[in-house]
């Protein structure tokens, strides 16, 4: 299998285990040492054992499955480097009874370590409106091509 495949499969295992609520699984992948800038707070982190504890915080914070679904997956791979860049959908009902349907931009930078795709950098983002300074969350992609592979 070639780097680029095994990337596309790392993002579909992301989405397999998000869809699963299984934190354990995406706690598989991160390298020990990586750091993090998600959507939610805080602003950065870095290691293994907060992005689990991050994880499951996001989790617990649902009340019922999450949708969750990638698209427009774009994979660049030589050597033992490697990126994947996607757009994701979110959706579900939070505790609060609160509805969640959002887009999200994400990179993920991976490394190969000990033979395995780890990630060492992973970056989500979503666009906001210049002159509110607002966050543009309900943003849809132009064309939605969807697969739960990911295409």
């Amino acid at each position: 299998m070639n780097a680029e495949q095994e990337i596309r499969d790392l993002v579909e295992e992301r989405v397999r285990a998000v869809r699963a609520g299984d934190g354990a699984a995406l706690a598989t992948r991160p390298a020990d040492d990586v750091i993090t800038f998600d959507v939610l707070p805080p602003l950065s982190s870095r290691g293994s054992d907060a992005t689990l504890e991050h994880m499951r915080a996001w989790f617990d914070s649902y009340d019922g499955p999450i949708d969750y679904s990638v698209h427009d997956v774009e994979v660049t791979a030589e050597g033992d480097l490697g990126f994947g860049c996607f757009l994701y959908h979110v959706g579900g009902t939070l505790k609060s009874g609160d509805q969640v349907d959002m887009w999200v931009r994400a990179t993920l930078c991976c490394r190969r370590i000990d033979g395995r795709w780890r990630i060492v950098h992973d970056h989500e983002s979503v666009p906001f409106d210049a002159q509110t300074g607002q966050a543009l969350i309900s943003l849809a992609p132009e064309c939605r091509r969807t697969s739960g592979r990911g295409h």
